[in-house]
């Protein structure tokens, strides 16, 4: 019961990340976002991580091509797609898209990986795609024809590739670290791959009005979806296993959906909520077939 409310959590907590993450976007540039949002965080997991990271030194020194590998996708680029993308796309697509990453993840690890894959595995990533598709494409053939992407949805398509190279990398390296000195190797590698980019935003960053509320937007983005978030999904991996951890993911568009309606006033189209259907099911019987196997 611990790892399935840890779980519930784990999607409640990415969701945040989208709700909270859409008004703050309108403030606060990308890079400059994701880099104050990991410092929050590094300092959080610090008085933990340091003493995990010095006892294992000689391994992350090691490793030092893992963690650059591990930060460069599933921190650096993933957050600054994702929060470039809410400043153009609505948290409800934002939310459909990211539940898509399994099956984005399965995908490469066919090209990459050369994982063999069933027949029933192709329907569910062909209808987690089709889902995709309509939400980009808002179901009209124009948009298609005529290359007119919303810029927003194409970042997050970009944000869920990249996740998925990362996912990879996790399967093929996080289980050699402690959790948390890896954690604190990750922030402190991507913060310092943030640095020089914050000169592309350094106008932007001398114009922002921190206001109470986006004070505690910032904070929520550094402590819940950054750290609490990966603790809890870590802990429900070990109770539970991967594949059926990874099924409340699919809770994130559902959670992301109804935080929006009530905390932004978007409005959930049906084309929305059929495109969140064929996701999920998408998702669900990918991983049905991989439990299996």
């Amino acid at each position: 019961m611990k790892a399935y409310i840890l779980l519930m959590l784990t999607a409640l907590f990415y969701a945040g990340n989208l709700v909270v993450g859409k008004p703050v976007t309108s403030e606060i540039p990308p890079i400059f976002l994701s880099f104050i949002r990991y410092i929050i965080s590094l300092l959080v997991v610090l008085p933990i991580g340091l003493r995990e990271f010095n006892q294992h030194r000689s391994l992350f020194v090691k490793e030092w091509k893992a963690i650059i590998g591990l930060s460069v996708t599933g921190i650096v680029l993933f957050n600054i797609f994702v929060y470039t993308a809410l400043q153009y796309t609505s948290a409800i697509n934002a939310g459909i898209m990211e539940a898509s990453t399994p099956v984005f993840t399965l995908l490469l690890s066919i090209i990459l990986l050369k994982e063999s894959v069933q027949r029933r595995q192709f329907i569910g990533i062909a209808s987690s795609l089709i889902g995709v598709v309509l939400i980009v494409t808002k179901g009209s053939l124009a948009i298609i024809t005529g290359l007119e992407f919303n810029r927003g949805d194409i970042f997050m398509l970009a944000a869920m590739i990249s996740w998925s190279f990362y996912s990879i990398l996790i399967r093929q390296h996080m289980w050699k670290f402690p959790a948390y000195g890896v954690l604190m190797a990750l922030f402190i590698v991507s913060l310092v791959l943030f640095t020089p980019m914050l000169a592309l935003e350094w106008d932007q960053i001398k114009t922002i009005s921190w206001s109470p509320s986006i004070i505690a937007g910032v904070l929520y983005l550094g402590i819940f979806p950054s750290l609490l978030a990966l603790i809890a999904f870590n802990i429900g991996v070990r109770e539970l296993g991967p594949t059926r951890a990874s099924v409340f993911l699919n809770l994130v568009p559902v959670f992301t959906l109804i935080g929006a309606v009530v905390f932004l006033n978007e409005k959930a189209t049906w084309l929305q909520i059929a495109g969140t259907a064929l996701v999920i099911s998408g998702v669900w019987i990918t991983n049905k077939m991989q439990s299996k196997k």
